[in-house]
């Protein structure tokens, strides 16, 4: 299988330049390991290397000698080593001698110094519609962020080919699979999850039972802004089964350390009026192909709910602005106040800049959707801060264009960096 080149490479190079070790973080399966050999000029696998624990208990520096860049792939199975790197950075005092790459975090018992001034993180998602090449990348992100996006027009693309892209997923390890093979393939991802990983993670052992069913419950709402009594409550209903808050709490902790959840936080602008600011995160699975997934669906199924296909169709969005975002130095955020109004996603830059985009799967909601983000620009508080760059739809089954509003509609597969 050939290697994609992936968006963050750029943001890796340069902090190998600017510092002396780069750890970059991701879920499972999600490409660190494949990224890092490009750059890396020896290698330590601490998961496979079964002399690995007998160094670290006698000699550990040893670990880290070999060529520069050296990767230290899966760094979490023996989390000791970071203070180890840490020293080594310090003595060395070069920059780029180290890149470590882990699909979970370590517990918080474990005694890690800051890495401040030795290391930097780059942030890795499943793979993006532009790496793909499902995304011709017209309209970018950067220019939307100034507000000098070219005239653009490209054909709308099939419900069909939308929902099989999110059955199938950003897995690198999918590719070219059909829709049937990468189902049995997520749905052993979501299995390995609840028996495996949610155990070894927490460093206790956890019910696969009620994991399976609380990620059902975060997949059936996906995109929304349920809280952990929500989740409890879900699960007690749709999946007859008790979970506690304090166990809802320990899991979602759990599957955010294993970043396979990602919540998306809230928008605090100026605003004129009185309304009160939502302050709960959106929460999502870090690709949406484990929502169906863990849920059991398939094609027929989602063909037979467009409504929850939206909000997966939201969900994946989210997914390829946060990719894009991050390229340009941005976060990405949800608007969301008492008074019902709703932006699906709010990308501003460290020094203020920002666009708002509603997420649309199907042309017949667009109408709707310049109306919300008309009323959320006409709320903005101008003589406090600037109003967004760009207005703009994401849309899966309409044509991208510019409206003569000046609102862009933008078909996912024309989204880019």
């Amino acid at each position: 299988m050939s290697y994609i080149k992936r968006i963050i490479e750029a943001d890796l190079v340069e902090k190998l330049a600017a510092s002396g070790a780069v750890l970059i973080k991701g879920p499972k399966s999600c490409g660190k390991t494949a990224t890092a050999t490009q750059y890396a000029k020896s290698v330590l696998e601490m998961d496979r290397d079964k002399q690995v624990p007998i160094i670290m208990a006698t000699n550990p520096q040893l670990l880290l000698a070999g060529n520069t860049p050296r990767l230290i792939d899966e760094w979490q199975e023996q989390p000791e080593i970071w203070n180890y790197v840490r020293h080594e950075v310090d003595n060395r005092n070069a920059k780029g001698q180290f890149i470590l790459t882990g699909s979970a975090n370590p517990t918080e018992n474990v005694k890690l110094h800051s890495g401040a001034g030795r290391f930097t993180v780059v942030q890795m998602d499943t793979l993006s519609w532009q790496e793909l090449a499902y995304s011709s990348g017209t309209v970018k992100m950067s220019d939307l962020l100034q507000g000098t996006v070219p005239n653009f027009y490209e054909p709308a693309i099939s419900l069909d080919f939308i929902i099989d892209r999110i059955i199938i997923g950003g897995w690198p390890t999918l590719l070219n699979q059909s829709t049937k093979n990468a189902l049995l393939m997520n749905r052993g991802y979501v299995d390995l999850l609840c028996e495996v990983d949610m155990s070894r993670v927490s460093g206790i052992k956890r019910d696969p039972v009620k994991v399976r069913s609380l990620l059902r419950s975060i997949a059936r709402n996906t995109a929304t802004l349920a809280d952990n009594k929500t989740l409890e409550l879900d699960v007690k209903t749709s999946d007859k089964n008790e979970v506690s808050r304090n166990t809802v709490t320990e899991y979602l902790d759990a599957l955010s350390r294993l970043m396979i959840l990602y919540e998306q936080p809230a928008f605090n602008p100026h605003i004129r009026s009185s309304a009160s600011l939502r302050k709960s995160p959106k929460r999502h699975l870090c690709d949406p192909s484990l929502a169906i997934a863990a849920l059991g669906l398939d094609k027929d199924s989602l063909l037979k709910d467009l409504k929850y296909t939206g909000f997966l169709f939201e969900s994946l969005a989210t997914h390829e602005l946060n990719v894009y975002a991050k390229a340009n130095d941005a976060t990405l955020f949800h608007y969301n106040d008492s008074y019902g109004l709703e932006v699906d996603a709010i990308v501003q830059q460290r020094n203020g800049t920002y666009a708002a985009f509603e997420i649309k799967l199907g042309v017949g909601f667009i109408d709707q959707a310049v109306e919300t983000l008309k009323k959320f620009e006409r709320n903005i508080n101008t003589a406090k801060m600037d109003k967004p760059k760009s207005l703009n739809i994401i849309t899966g089954t309409s044509m991208s264009h510019r409206r003569p509003d000046g609102i862009n509609v933008i078909s996912l597969a024309a989204l880019g960096k």
